[in-house]
């Protein structure tokens, strides 16, 4: 008797089908580093397309996503950046933005549902102007995080996050979301990834969680934010020579699985109602 074990640790421990197996045999290649990979760019356009942003780019890992995205919105060293207190990138990502970005995080408590209080965003957002301004980090960024991993995968809808936009908007900072799972908050909420992200001016997603593929994530935002974007992943040894052989996978993982989610939620559910 064959005992056939499902793995239900995390979804980021699905192995590739065959559809992306053979893709990443038969991957047309190039170097990445010198921007000649043509299956990396395929990709990278159709993420772009999807999320409504100008440009893209393909990297290793979320975290590595959301370190070049922080970075590369807070460009100057004693910057702030506005999080939620219980976000992935200030709990789980090894203080990256600190250690290696100079980046100071300037937490503000989740609620429940992820979501972070508008005046309570407001009220820390620092300029480097008036009194005791010598003494503090100048705000440039906001981050948000969709889905909201420790609130228990909650959705922030796409009225909060255009919410967020225009404070960002109207202090003069930048919108980053940590959209590792935000395919599953899409399809969760019926609202468009590029409806749900447009107040974003950079996002970073992930496609080997909810998606399956066996590595990577993409990062999307303006053109000029992808090409000073693509330098610090060099600088921070993202930058790999043929890897159309992951990206070809990772298409596969958009093409095929995205219509797939809802039956997850729908399995998902019922996992936990028998808990």
């Amino acid at each position: 008797m064959v005992t056939k074990v499902v793995d239900l640790r995390s979804d980021t421990v699905t192995k590739p089908s065959e559809a992306m197996r053979a893709a990443m045999a038969a991957a047309e290649v190039d170097d990445d580093v010198l921007g000649a990979d043509p299956t990396a760019q395929r990709l990278e356009a159709e993420m772009a397309r999807v999320t409504g942003k100008e440009a893209a780019l393909f990297v290793p890992s979320g975290t590595m996503g959301n370190l070049v995205s922080v970075l590369t919105q807070c460009d100057t060293r004693g910057s702030e950046v506005i999080l939620g207190d219980s976000s992935h990138i200030h709990m789980c990502e090894n203080g990256g933005i600190s250690t290696i970005g100079g980046v100071h995080p300037r937490t503000v408590r989740n609620n429940p549902d992820g979501t972070m209080d508008i005046d309570m965003i407001v009220a820390a957002i620092r300029h480097h102007v008036g009194a005791g301004a010598l003494h503090y980090p100048t705000t440039r960024l906001i981050c948000l995080e969709n889905t909201h991993g420790r609130s228990g995968g909650k959705c922030l809808s796409v009225e909060y996050i255009d919410k967020v936009g225009q404070v960002a908007q109207s202090h003069g900072l930048k919108l980053h979301i940590d959209g590792a799972r935000i395919f599953n908050a899409s399809v969760a909420l019926g609202v468009p990834v590029d409806k749900l992200v447009r107040a974003a001016d950079s996002v970073s997603v992930c496609l080997s969680k909810g998606l399956g593929a066996p590595v990577g994530s993409v990062i999307v935002g303006s053109k000029a934010f992808i090409e000073k974007a693509r330098i610090l992943r060099k600088t921070l040894g993202g930058g790999m020579r043929q890897v159309g052989v992951l990206c070809a996978a990772a298409y596969v993982a958009v093409r095929d699985n995205i219509g797939k989610l809802a039956d997850d939620h729908r399995k998902a559910k019922v996992l936990a109602g028998l808990i």
